[in-house]
């Protein structure tokens, strides 16, 4: 007998058969552009400044670190098994379409979508910032900020547009670059320790569960991303061996950096000096080669949080066209260009992705930031959690990836109720908007097939 867990596998095999005919002769993404892409979409430009907001955590922030590793590392084997076996377009969005229906599918996807785009308005807030600390003259202009920021995002959906190769160059390029700061600030750490240099006296913070789940929350942004690999899974060559390596390996080199510079934080540099820092890499570093380094860490700063911009730009649009291609979008957004990329998609995203980012600079950068950010996470987790589910429904005899699933799950359950209520009930609000898109989309497709089509 046939199962619908059964029939579901089939559809999404064959849809990967038929993928993979349309992209033949394409040129796709390989290994290190898969790699690049998972890890420059995890650090971006939190990394640069989340030292001074743990800092007053004490030593809870290594355990939330290690926790939230624990949990990353769940989802990136969960997403790894699912994209070896199941390489579809989409991401999160195909597993959820696969296991629970077009309605389930809808929901991971414009979650999904909602947290990128929007999203993605802080992340290009972030690179003129970091820019603006190199040439001050560009904060004091009215509206300059404003236009180079959306500037950023224009440019990066022009890259796109022209194919997924050129957006991998991009994410390669990037993520080697943004990485040289972070390395250095590791190695120093290494030297010092085997040089026996003095640590830092720092304030008894005592250890606390409650003070350990604010931490993971925090550091939980540091591995937003870590799907990435699998939502351009039918634009990566050998996506069924590509796809899992990419991610398992991209969330432990991430999460070694992370624990490294935290680390160094706590043994190295005064709490009370790093919470107040505006740009506590930068005044790290600076504290032993002086502070010309600064402005140098600045335009590292400033590429990192460019190649997330350019990551995240390319999951915004093949989103959109994933969910058109499965019948839950208007089918408008499925059109490629001559280069097979999803034009309209991109366009579309990038005008929200736009209006956000020049709200940003409207209603005042600092708290709004951080704002949209949280907001964005609460609409996505919703996403992480249907795709932990659907791994559990469509592989449920693989047991080490059904208990890491619902690992993931409690972990993404744990994490979003650490965003606080506010934040979820905007996040809750975001995916509600959906749902008369939804009901849309369904009825013109009932009017469109007629009744006799539907027998």
């Amino acid at each position: 007998m046939v199962t619908p867990r059964d029939q579901a596998l089939v559809s999404a095999e064959t849809k990967i058969q038929g993928t993979t005919l349309q992209m033949t002769g394409a040129r796709k993404l390989g290994f290190w552009m898969t790699l690049a892409l998972v890890v420059g979409n995890m650090i971006g430009s939190g990394i640069y400044i989340l030292p001074a907001t743990l800092a007053p955590l004490g030593y809870n922030q290594l355990i939330g670190w290690a926790v939230t590793l624990g949990g990353a590392l769940c989802l990136a084997f969960t997403f790894a098994r699912l994209g070896a076996r199941l390489p579809l377009a989409g991401g999160p969005y195909a597993y959820a379409q696969a296991a629970f229906g077009p309605v389930g599918g809808f929901i991971t996807a414009w979650s999904y979508w909602t947290m990128v785009w929007a999203g993605n308005g802080a992340v290009a807030v972030a690179v003129v910032s970091n820019l603006s600390l190199i040439f001050p003259l560009m904060g004091r202009i009215p509206g300059l900020p404003a236009v180079l920021s959306v500037g950023c995002v224009w440019l990066l959906t022009a890259v796109n547009i022209r194919g997924v190769r050129a957006a991998g160059d991009v994410s390669v390029v990037t993520t080697a670059l943004k990485l040289v700061p972070l390395v250095g600030l590791i190695g120093l750490t290494l030297w010092l320790l085997m040089t026996g240099a003095p640590h830092a006296v720092q304030p008894a913070v005592p250890l606390s569960g409650s003070v350990v789940a604010t931490a993971a929350g925090l550091t939980f942004w540091g591995f937003l991303g870590l799907e990435s690999a699998t939502v351009p899974a039918d634009k990566v060559d050998n996506a069924a061996t590509i796809v899992p390596r990419a991610t398992l390996i991209g969330v432990a080199l991430t999460g070694f950096v992370y624990i490294g510079i935290s680390t160094a934080f706590a043994l190295y540099m005064p709490m009370q000096t790093a919470a107040a820092s505006p740009a506590p890499v930068a005044d790290f570093l600076a504290r032993f080669f002086g502070s010309g380094v600064g402005q140098v860490v600045a335009v590292f700063a400033a590429i990192s949080a460019f190649g997330t911009l350019n990551g995240f730009i390319l999951l915004q649009g093949e989103v959109p066209w994933a969910m058109a291609k499965g019948g839950v979008f208007p089918r408008w957004f499925a059109a490629e260009g001559p280069r097979g990329t999803p034009v309209r998609s991109h366009i579309v995203s990038s005008i929200l992705l736009s209006i956000v980012t020049l709200l940003n600079f409207g209603r005042g950068m600092g708290d709004l930031f951080a704002f949209i950010a949280s907001v964005s996470l609460a609409a996505g987790m919703l996403s992480y959690f249907l795709a932990m589910l659907a791994a559990v429904r469509l592989l449920p005899t693989e047991r080490l990836l059904v208990v890491a699933a619902l690992v993931g799950a409690g972990f993404i359950g744990w994490a979003a109720w650490g965003l606080g209520v506010e934040a979820l009930a905007y996040g809750a609000g975001f995916i509600a908007l959906g749902l008369p898109v939804y009901l849309w989309i369904r009825r013109d497709a009932a009017v469109s097939t007629g009744p006799n089509d539907r027998e």
